[in-house]
């Protein structure tokens, strides 16, 4: 596998690919929505939101008239929106490319409809049934699956193998999006080893933008009606953060670069994978551990009552 620095030019022609990126009103999303556009993809385009889906719809078209997009309505906050963009999204066909993007962070205690912790709900279980609701038509010709996951990751020693549905005692919001994370990369190397087992036509990588300014604090920080340390944070981040555009390029090599095996994860190459270009980058030792991945997908298939197909854990 080549060395060099990784960079958007080394994109191939996607012509004929289909891609589905969630959370594309958002900084990350946006700009990997673009890229793959750029080189040609047929980009379906997923948000809760239908004004501002249509303003990032009108961003990538500027950018590229010739953009092929489709828009999805979807609140990973509720399976029922889950469901029915599965449904709608079930006759366009096979799916070459998933990037399970859309998140929130450091969000007030509050629940999604289905009863989970907001955080968990929104960035671990709605993307969990989104992909396993979409599987037979990720396998139709093969694909990849990116699932985005944070630094943060390294400060969550577990996740919760309890019912999900009952709330927890003391919610701290950054243990609680710390934890989300984990989980992203529970799921995403799980559902490698799966595929392998299994001998599915699917590759399942994961990906973080390190320290990246986008819209997700300050989104979060709102729901709770702004904090003392909100300005100090969006200080730090205006002077220490790298563009949305930046923080997308790990998410895009994860994406499209072929030589990438399953279960590579990408972030940034600069001190602290907090900034820089993209390369291979480290887990912690939990996000590892397969006896706890394998555990936590099945309290995840009971949760959303979206069950993949059994018999192929590797663990």
């Amino acid at each position: 596998m080549s060395t060099a620095t990784w960079t958007l030019e080394q994109i191939p022609d996607l012509s004929g690919r289909r891609a589905l990126v969630t959370g594309v009103t958002g900084g990350l999303g946006r700009h990997t929505a673009l890229e793959l556009a750029r080189h040609g993809a047929e980009v379906v385009m997923a948000a809760r939101s239908d004004e501002r889906l249509r303003e990032a719809m009108d961003t990538v078209r500027r950018t590229v008239p010739t953009a092929r997009l489709v828009p999805v309505l979807m609140d990973l906050a509720d399976l029922g929106s889950v469901r029915r963009a599965a449904d709608e999204l079930r006759p366009l066909g096979p799916v070459h490319l998933l990037v399970n993007n859309a998140g929130v962070m450091a969000t007030p205690n509050r629940r999604t409809v289905d009863g989970f912790d907001l955080q968990m709900g929104t960035n671990h279980f709605g993307h969990f049934a989104l992909t396993g609701l979409l599987l037979p038509q990720l396998l139709a010709e093969g694909t990849r699956v990116v699932t985005v996951s944070s630094l943060m990751h390294r400060l969550a020693r577990r996740v919760s193998l309890t019912d999900p549905r009952v709330p927890r005692p003391h919610y701290k919001k950054w243990v609680a999006y710390s934890e989300s994370k984990l989980a992203n990369l529970l799921f995403a190397f799980e559902l490698d080893r799966r595929a392998r087992a299994a001998g599915w036509q699917l590759e399942s990588l994961a990906a973080h933008p390190g320290y990246t300014s986008t819209n997700l604090i300050r989104a979060g920080l709102r729901m709770d009606g702004g904090s003392s340390g909100q300005s100090v944070l969006e200080g730090a981040t205006r002077l220490l953060a790298q563009s949305a555009a930046q923080g997308a390029l790990p998410l895009l090599m994860a994406a499209t670069m072929a030589e990438l095996p399953g279960g590579s994860y990408v972030g940034p190459g600069g001190p602290g994978e907090v900034r820089g270009h993209p390369k291979l980058v480290g887990a912690s030792r939990p996000a590892r551990n397969e006896q706890t991945a394998a555990a936590f997908w099945s309290l995840s298939e009971q949760a959303t009552h979206v069950y993949y197909p059994s018999g192929v854990s590797a663990t």
